[in-house]
């Protein structure tokens, strides 16, 4: 059997049990049979030493990562196994019914938005311990086949290179030689290597860091957070989608402030996302100042954080705000506006996914609708709440309109006290007006009571223009009050308006038809 260091052993009670388990049992019989060292690794090892759930295992073996995982799959039974032999591993998932790993994580089920999470699967990844070396312009590193102590160099970060022997004469004993137990207990963030030599030979992980330093609260090593700011440029060759990863990862955790502020200190965000950037900073003329949008905008995120676990509400909130440093203009009267930013701001959505590679499809929509009406409800709780007002932010939000009311909610982050119980107060109005008018009303998401169908028929034309005038006159009298949502009260309307644009209706067309299709 290959060297490897010699063991860090930790007081036994904080890795009680974890090798007795099916699945760690199943890896260190068949290290035993094939004569090979076997260690778990990474991720997994680290929340199990700091009681944080997780639900990936690495295993790193000296010697052939993939068949030595489609050896363990058959003893415990749970094929097949995906092979990906580009680079060099191998995973399966392991069902909860395979090992009980409760004991040693605690109940998987408490993490929220991955349905194998919810069902108590455990992806489990097994690699050979392998040596890299980068080239300058690429993150696809050279591979050869090393032992372990070479597959912790390569890791990120020491609490991410800690190890679990599961070996005869070490048996769950911690493989630490960096120091990473340390730096657990410490919250510190460091990296094996020289840091700058970690992050220029993959930028991905300084993302990671301020990933990490976001989800755990741990502060990061001020030479390793020195060495972002000299190497955050690099961060150009990495693909949006791996950047848009490790930053919904961060939008994700309970305080993703936290990581906004890391990114702008250390240099990261303006390789990426220079609208956010732009955001900082309050300007002052004649005495008058406005707020810095850029704290506005993240106590936003963890207010509307504290309320859901949306991902894309809270991307909602992250460029609910965006266009303000584009619409800032200063009126000698009355101070500093930003007038159409949140039409603006709408606008801007699709580009900032396009590039950041974000989806383009319900949820950037679902974005842009609440950016582009986030000051509606709000506006509502500056004056009288009308039901006209009431209905047409029940019709344009339709099911939106509770996601909405979160982000408005969250919105509220004035520092005078009076003046932000007041908002919360008119707030709390606007909820009951809008179920009282719903209730009553029913306009969320309603369909015109009268159809293109039924006005071609009415008057005894084609498509037309005329079509679109009636039932958008139809529509607002409805959304103002003037008339019930009743297909009765919109056919005489209908008939009315016709007369008015000099269509009069054909005969026996007086009183409403049988309703036709919605069309």
């Amino acid at each position: 059997m290959a060297e490897h260091p010699a063991a860090y052993t930790v007081d036994p009670a904080r890795i009680e049990g974890v090798v007795d388990q099916p699945l760690f049992a199943a890896v260190a019989e068949e290290a035993r049979e094939r004569g090979i060292p076997a260690f778990a690794i990474g991720g997994h090892v680290r929340d199990l030493l700091i009681g944080r759930p997780s639900k990936d295992i690495d295993f790193v073996v000296e010697g052939d990562g993939i068949g030595f995982a489609q050896a363990v799959a058959r003893r415990l039974g749970n094929e097949p196994v995906h092979v990906f032999k580009n680079f060099g591993t191998a995973m399966f998932t392991l069902r909860q019914a395979q090992g009980d790993m409760r004991q040693a994580q605690g109940d998987m089920r408490q993490a929220q938005g991955d349905m194998r999470q919810a069902r108590g699967d455990i992806q489990v990844e097994f690699v050979g311990a392998r040596k890299e070396s980068y080239s300058r312009n690429s993150r696809k590193p050279e591979v050869e086949p090393g032992t372990i102590h070479d597959d912790q160099l390569r890791r990120d970060f020491t609490i991410n290179a800690l190890a679990i022997s599961l070996n005869a004469g070490s048996m769950g004993a911690l493989v630490d030689p960096f120091g990473g137990l340390l730096d657990l207990d410490r919250g510190l963030l460091r990296t094996p290597l020289d840091p700058d030599i970690t992050f220029s030979d993959d930028p991905l992980r300084m993302m990671r860091a301020v990933r990490f330093a976001t989800q755990l609260g741990f502060t990061i090593d001020p030479s390793t957070f020195k060495a972002i700011g000299r190497n955050a440029q690099r961060l150009d060759i990495i693909s949006a989608e791996r950047i848009h990863t490790e930053l919904n990862k961060i939008i994700l955790s309970s305080r993703p402030s936290i990581g906004f502020i890391l990114l702008r200190d250390t240099g990261l965000l303006a390789h990426f996302f220079p609208e956010f950037l732009e955001l900082q900073g309050a300007e002052e003329k004649y005495g008058i100042g406005h707020k810095d949008n850029f704290y506005h905008t993240l106590q936003v995120l963890d207010n509307v954080c504290a309320a859901s676990d949306d991902l894309w509400l809270r991307w909602a909130a992250v460029l609910h705000d965006i266009a303000k440093p584009r619409t800032k203009r200063f009126d000698p009267e009355h101070g500093w506006t930003f007038h159409g930013h949140e039409d603006k701001g709408a606008r801007m959505v699709p580009g900032i996914f396009r590039r950041l590679k974000l989806p383009l499809d319900d949820q950037m929509r679902f974005v842009q609708k609440l950016v582009a009406l986030h000051l509606r409800p709000i506006a509502l709780t500056k004056d009288e709440v009308t039901d006209s007002a009431v209905r047409r932010l029940l019709f344009d939000a339709g099911d939106d309109i509770d996601a909405l009311m979160i982000l408005c909610r969250a919105d509220i982050t004035s520092k005078n006290e009076r003046k932000k119980d007041r908002y919360l107060r008119n707030y709390d109005l606007v909820l009951r007006k809008l179920a009282e008018v719903e209730e009553k009303d029913r306009v969320r998401n309603f369909q015109p009571p009268i159809t293109g169908q039924d006005v071609m028929m009415a008057f005894g034309v084609g498509p037309s223009k005329l079509i679109g005038d009636i039932k958008t006159v139809i529509k607002d009298a409805i959304l103002d009050g003037h008339i019930a949502n009743d297909r009765s009260q919109a056919w005489q309307l209908m008939l009315e308006t016709g007369r008015k644009l000099g269509h009069p209706p054909v005969a026996g067309m007086e009183t409403p038809i049988a309703e036709q299709p919605q069309r």
